[in-house]
């Protein structure tokens, strides 16, 4: 077997590349589109781009990024301190962006005095913060206009996908643990790496 090649085993539910493409196809209408492409691009957990505000989104830098510093975990913290990145985006993410903050703008000017600022990018229809039943209900109707079974396909299974698209492209494991925020190989390879 070749370095970098993913193992035999684990839940394998058809090509990565096939069904991250079907996912981004479908996620188009979803008022989450921008979320699961970060997600499933970047590899940033939901967790983390529910707390993620404006402040801590560059689309204009050279590379354009995200600063993955809070989490919606108790005290805002990342789940560990390898977790604090500032991760590159590409294209695709930031177009994703750009076209959810007008959504976003639209929204705001709807939902009129009941807005509550919180310079969140993934907000509820009324500023306020994102809960994970929310972005579950939603991301299982994404599924399902993919075509797959929305009972067997969490919000989570994006970082998966995006570990396993790496890996099938060759990138190097120690690479593909800090773009996730591992502190070592063991977790990526193990437990992300399908």
């Amino acid at each position: 077997m070749p370095a970098g090649a993913p193992k035999a085993g684990g839940r394998r539910k058809g090509r990565p590349t096939a069904r991250a493409a079907r996912r981004l196809d479908a996620a188009q209408t979803s008022s989450l589109h921008a979320c699961i492409t970060l997600s499933l691009l970047i590899g940033a957990r939901t967790e983390e781009l529910r707390a993620l505000t404006w402040s801590h989104v560059d689309l204009d830098g050279t590379p354009p990024s995200i600063m993955v510093w809070r989490s919606v975990r108790a005290g805002g913290d990342t789940k560990t301190k390898k977790s604090r990145r500032t991760l590159a985006m590409p294209q695709r993410c930031v177009s994703a962006l750009q076209d959810h903050r007008v959504q976003q703008e639209e929204v705001c000017r709807a939902a009129g005095t009941r807005w509550r600022d919180n310079d969140l990018v993934f907000p509820s229809r009324v500023g306020a913060p994102l809960d994970a039943s929310h972005v579950r209900r939603s991301f299982r109707k994404v599924v399902a206009a993919a075509g797959l079974d929305p009972g067997s396909w969490t919000p989570r299974e994006l970082r998966h996908s995006f570990v396993s698209l790496l890996s099938d492209a060759g990138v190097p494991i120690e690479h593909i643990s800090l773009l996730v925020g591992h502190s070592g190989t063991t977790t990526t390879e193990t437990i992300y790496r399908k």
